[in-house]
């Protein structure tokens, strides 16, 4: 049965394209570029792809920076630094994105006859991204089921996991985590300071395994 993987390139949904493809599904998978000032990841996202020899298509949707403004997409407005449950990490929320990349990659779905759409919503994302959260989930898979005769399945397999639970899948299916990013500022190596840095560093800890990417700043194992 074929499945389609929304794919970014960083931890959760690499690790959910090795998991779905585990399982015996016949995988593609879908990135994008939405103006996000950290696109290096979808350089990762096709070096996974091309490791797991899944078909992979990058789907330019640029315009969307100017439409849905966020600290991820405006040039001119820093991306914040601390932890997720900081209040300043809202400003990293894009308008609208999840909803609109779902339904493209529905749309994608439904062409090659998958039959499920997979998204790697986790709990980590829950305080700070409304299209992360459970609610969300349902009433997606309602209206992407709805969407077309196939009776497209929307899954989100992480939305109750944290980001150690799904590194510790990770590790367990033998992800490459060298070929993942996470870094919201996108530059030459992780920053280390950012919401999802911060996120990333502290789950690699909780496992007790070394982060194989590298930061500007020293981290301890």
């Amino acid at each position: 049965m074929r499945a389609v993987v929304v794919l970014s390139g960083g931890v959760d949904s690499t690790t959910l394209l090795y998991d779905v493809k585990s399982q015996g599904y016949e995988v593609f998978a879908i990135s994008f570029l939405y103006g996000q000032k950290h696109s290096k990841e979808l350089e990762f996202a096709k070096k996974t792809c091309k490791l797991l020899s899944v078909p992979h298509k990058i789907v330019d949707i640029s315009f969307f920076a100017e439409l849905a403004p966020s600290a991820l997409t405006t040039p001119d407005w820093n991306v914040p630094e601390g932890y997720y449950t900081d209040s300043t990490m809202k400003q990293t929320v894009v308008p609208n994105r999840n909803m609109v990349l779902l339904s493209i990659s529905a749309a994608y779905a439904i062409s090659l006859g998958a039959k499920k759409l997979f998204y790697g919503a986790h709990a980590g994302d829950h305080p700070i991204y409304p299209d992360c959260r459970k609610e969300f989930v349902e009433a997606m898979k309602n209206a992407l089921y709805l969407a077309d005769y196939i009776g497209l399945e929307l899954e989100a397999p992480y939305v109750d996991m944290k980001k150690e639970d799904i590194l510790r899948r990770g590790l367990e299916l033998g992800v490459d985590y060298s070929l993942t990013w996470s870094c919201y500022k996108g530059g030459q190596k992780a920053c280390g300071r950012c919401g999802t840095c911060t996120e990333r560093i502290e789950a690699f800890k909780k496992v007790g395994v070394k982060d194989p990417i590298e930061y500007e700043i020293d981290i301890e194992c």
